[in-house]
């Protein structure tokens, strides 16, 4: 890739979270272009936006793409599928080279979160998105883990009921574990747990994330506060509608009344207690999917910066 020269990239799944990912690629993409878009109902609302905006479609799933005219020049693959679907897809494009960035929560290659460790994989065969609710609350844990041990790290995604598709709702256990591995490989806590909550409530609201992290009694809370601040800042560079509900609370339990982190487990130390909201950019999805809105940016995010390495490579 030399030049302006811009890298062909295909979107497999055209529901909503892919339909919402091709739009960000046509609209904010500086390195790739769509070069197709892949879906398995031939009567899908992506599939029938994509061939309106002129890009290359198939019905016929992962063969069809592999048997389009272009597939030569796509070197850049996103899976919006499910965690089931993506283990047959990785294998059919590593066969073929092309550079997988995975949306679902299979986990088959490393975790990746832009901000924090995007770099060390950008010529991994397979990049895991984790979920979104670890999009929205590892490079918290990670921004208090790098000025303070962190012992304990849970979080609670709490998503509109309304934008949690058929694939959400299948892959709920997958979404907790998978999370919860990466709040302490990627974020760096010693122990790392995940919630996910969906609410009913009408209208619906937009997406919170909580996030505690258990440090020393004696951790610098003006250290963590800024380190917290400039990583929200640093999210919020792909993901605008990310921020700050409040400011960062400080919690500190002794030995004389320890923090019960569960029935047997009491500890001493300070208790770090982060408020987020993620706001959608509603470029195909309502603005309160900031759950779906913050894995498309972050999957955008990631294919940039690979796609930008390649350019100067």
């Amino acid at each position: 890739m030399k030049g302006n020269h811009k890298q062909a990239v295909a979107i497999i799944g055209s529901g909503n979270i892919g339909t919402d990912l091709m739009i960000k690629v046509l609209r904010n993409a500086l390195h790739l272009e769509m070069g197709a878009m892949v879906g398995i109902d031939p009567s899908s609302d992506g599939l029938a936006r994509a061939a309106r905006l002129g890009v290359p479609t198939t019905a016929k799933g992962i063969q069809g793409l592999v048997e389009m005219p272009n597939f030569g020049d796509i070197r850049i693959a996103f899976d919006a599928t499910s965690a089931g679907a993506h283990a047959h897809h990785a294998e059919v494009l590593r066969q073929h080279g092309v550079q997988v960035i995975d949306l679902t929560p299979a986990a088959i290659g490393p975790f990746v979160v832009p901000v924090v460790n995007l770099f060390e994989h950008l010529e991994a065969p397979n990049v895991n998105m984790v979920t979104c609710g670890g999009q929205a609350t590892i490079p918290i844990v990670h921004a208090v883990s790098r000025v303070a041990p962190v012992y304990y790290a849970e979080i609670v995604a709490s998503i509109a009921s309304r934008s949690a598709g058929p694939g959400t709702r299948a892959n709920i256990d997958e979404f907790t574990e998978t999370t919860s591995k990466a709040i302490e490989m990627v974020g760096g806590a010693a122990r790392g747990k995940a919630i996910i909550v969906l609410n009913p409530a009408e209208p619906p609201l937009m997406m919170r994330d909580t996030v505690y992290c258990l440090t020393d009694a004696d951790a610098d809370t003006t250290a963590i506060e800024d380190s917290v601040e400039a990583m929200v800042a640093a999210v919020a560079s792909y993901v605008p509608g990310y921020r700050l509900k409040q400011a960062v609370q400080f919690d500190r339990y002794t030995a004389d009344s320890p923090l019960a982190l569960h029935a047997n487990d009491r500890r001493a130390g300070l208790k770090v207690s982060v408020f987020l909201e993620v706001e959608g950019a509603a470029h195909y999805l309502p603005s309160y999917a900031g759950n779906l809105d913050i894995m498309t940016s972050a999957a955008l995010a990631a294919a940039e910066q690979i796609a930008a390495s390649r350019a100067v490579a």
